[in-house]
């Protein structure tokens, strides 16, 4: 198993156009990444298919990594998870909500570093969020802890489906914001 040491080291390797780093990346990610895919997608040339899209966006945005914002298998799993679930969308008009099975994956945190170092993102993320207005914070939480649709929300808060989806976007710009600052 390799380390969150070795796979920055790769990602950063990969950014420069490195191969060999891409082949160790991949060979080092693949399984995890591939369960992952096939968790949400439940066939294989669909998992076949969007993990060839993966490695791609692996290779192209290698630069855009930051390891001060998430561990490298965190945002691998992420990619991979977002392809997989574009592609859900892409073939049925089933809403996300109804495919609760594309919430769970979870990453596999192998180590203790790991553990620590997803528990200082998730303080980051919480420092961020606490930021918003009361409102804003409980909308966030219930749409992305809990999984609430918008229909929900809107239900809830009374209001209509649209301010829910705008409130939702600037929340989530606040948030980004905050991060990358």
């Amino acid at each position: 198993m390799s380390t969150p040491a070795e796979l920055v080291e790769w990602l950063n390797a990969v950014s420069q156009g490195d191969r060999a780093a891409f082949e160790r990346l991949y060979g080092a990610t693949r399984a995890k990444l591939y369960g992952v895919v096939l968790r949400i997608l439940r066939r294989h040339d669909l998992a076949d298919e969007v993990m060839q899209e993966v490695y791609l966006k692996i290779w192209s945005s290698a630069g855009q990594f930051n390891p001060g914002l998430a561990s490298p298998i965190t945002w691998m799993v992420t990619i991979a998870r977002n392809r997989a679930i574009d592609l859900v969308r892409k073939r049925s008009e089933v809403s996300i909500e109804e495919e609760p099975e594309a919430m769970d994956v979870a990453a596999d945190l192998p180590n203790p570093l790991a553990r620590r170092e997803l528990a200082e993102d998730v303080r980051r993320l919480m420092g961020c969020i606490e930021r918003l207005e009361p409102e804003r914070q409980s909308l966030v939480l219930l749409a992305y802890r809990n999984g609430w649709s918008r229909e929900q929300l809107a239900a809830k808060l009374d209001k209509p489906v649209n301010t829910i989806k705008t409130w939702l976007r600037r929340s989530l710009l606040e948030i980004r914001e905050c991060l990358g600052s």
